[in-house]
């Protein structure tokens, strides 16, 4: 009956159009004080503490600032640079550049949409003058925009580490693989397809162009290093990483490639100046900017940005942890799993109705809520089965890529959307061939999980764990 009543109230509410993060809310309040003695402040207490007592969700507003901070400075259009000096001149090559963009962007932001709203703005234009379809250019970037998630650092993977009490590194190290997988396999279908269609190459701009435009980018690529580095080296928690990602990427922006801030377009050497008197000045009107830069209105905005979206996903995973609170009081997932495990299902039949229920949950609602609310369900279930925890996460993170970008709710579609001016239906028409690139990744995850365990367990074992 309690089951029955959650997700009769939750469905019914999100007919109506309600917001998720209400619905779940709302959903969890009402069978609480239906059919559990709890009172309305436990309710509070425990919304405050689905938050607080999780600490590995502490670098999610960090990693959303970071993000906001390379997305609102020239990061991306020196990684999109850089990647097109590395491949534009194969055939097809302005397209895959593109998705190696998002690959670096990923590695950087740990967010889908800000993937391909910081690639898609500047390269989907680019790809249309430069002669290829526009829906070619959209699907390419709505397709590899959901690199996002699956790339460490990720916001989502974060999510299912606090939900199942899994470890946030290593599902990043499992991520990493995978990643350079998905990439490579868009990246080889657009060069088949460039030989068909018999799209254009760039001309190769050379070694000092590609020397260049690397050290133009190393900025950007230097996070990537920080970040990931530190976490598999064990020199910090991913949340200590997230943090200083953010204060990394505030002094890239606003210090190193001076898009933002008091020192905006100053550069870094003036004509005529030796080497000593340029670092000296650099370090004279740096000192005297940082006071400012902390203050100044392009910083306060990329901030209050950055607030805006991680106090909106937050709130999310904050009613979606209540939600998945009321499952776990009332033994709802231990009677799923007793019930599915009777069924007789085998690990890998088990693993076919994941996928679609997850395929299916993809279409509407939001990739943290999903974690949130079926991770609980599905984790026990897959433990009772032999299936790694970790292969899990990468599975059902890799399920709510495709769910990105699947009408009605994927948010890659209506940014792709935003950036092309076209309508949803046109996008949803676009990115579909390149989807079947990403089911087929999905079947190959699913089916071969040393392609997920591999990385983290081969570190465990440098490490003689």
């Amino acid at each position: 009956m309690t089951t029955a009543v959650l997700f009769s109230l939750l469905f019914l509410l999100l007919a109506t159009g309600m917001p998720i993060a209400i619905g779940l809310g709302l959903a969890s309040i009402s069978t609480i004080l239906l059919f559990s003695p709890d009172s309305l402040a436990s309710i509070a207490l425990k919304l405050f503490e689905s938050l607080s007592e999780h600490y590995t969700l502490l670098a999610i507003p960090f990693f959303i600032l970071s993000s906001q901070f390379l997305s609102t400075g020239g990061v991306a259009n020196r990684l999109i640079k850089f990647a097109i000096d590395c491949v534009g001149y194969i055939r097809g090559g302005l397209a895959m550049a593109s998705v190696l963009a998002c690959m670096l962007f990923a590695a950087v932001s740990g967010s889908s949409p800000a993937t391909v709203a910081a690639i898609g703005s500047i390269v989907i234009a680019g790809m249309v003058r430069a002669g290829y379809p526009e829906k070619m250019a959209a699907g390419v970037i709505a397709n590899a925009g959901t690199l996002g998630i699956l790339i460490p650092p990720s916001i989502v993977m974060l999510v299912y580490a606090a939900a199942t009490e899994e470890s946030a590194a290593r599902l990043f190290m499992a991520g990493f693989i995978p990643g350079l997988l998905m990439g490579t396999m868009l990246m080889v279908a657009i060069y088949i397809m460039a030989r068909i269609k018999k799209l254009p190459a760039q001309p190769f701009p050379g070694f000092l162009a590609l020397l260049q435009s690397g050290f133009s980018a190393l900025g950007g690529l230097l996070l990537i290093v920080i970040v990931l580095g530190s976490i598999y080296g064990g020199i910090a928690s991913p949340t200590e990483a997230a943090a200083v990602s953010a204060v990394y990427a505030f002094i890239i922006a606003v210090f190193g490639y001076r898009d933002m801030g008091p020192m905006k377009n100053i550069p870094w050497r003036k004509k005529g100046e030796n080497f000593v008197a340029m670092v000296v000045r650099n370090i004279y009107e740096i000192v005297l900017a940082l006071p400012k830069s902390i203050n100044h209105p392009e910083v306060r905005k990329t901030v209050l940005d950055a607030s805006r979206v991680s106090i909106m996903l937050l709130f999310i995973i904050a009613n979606a942890m209540l939600f998945a609170h009321v499952l776990t009081t009332e033994r709802i997932p231990h009677h799923i799993a007793e019930m599915i495990t009777g069924w007789g299902l085998p690990a890998w039949g088990f693993l076919v109705v994941v996928n679609i229920v997850l395929l299916i949950a993809g279409n509407f609602m939001e990739p943290s809520a999903i974690l949130l609310i079926m991770a609980p369900i599905l984790f026990p279930i897959a433990v009772k089965l032999g299936i790694d925890p970790i292969h899990l996460g990468v599975i059902m993170v890799v399920n709510m890529e495709i769910g990105m970008i699947t009408p009605p709710v994927g948010l890659n579609l209506f940014v792709t959307a935003g950036i092309t001016g076209r309508d949803i239906g046109w996008v949803v028409r676009a990115a579909l061939p390149w989807l079947c690139i990403l089911l087929l990744f999905l079947i190959m995850i699913t089916y071969i999980p040393k392609i997920s365990l591999f990385l983290p367990e081969y570190i465990d074992h440098l490490k003689g764990y």
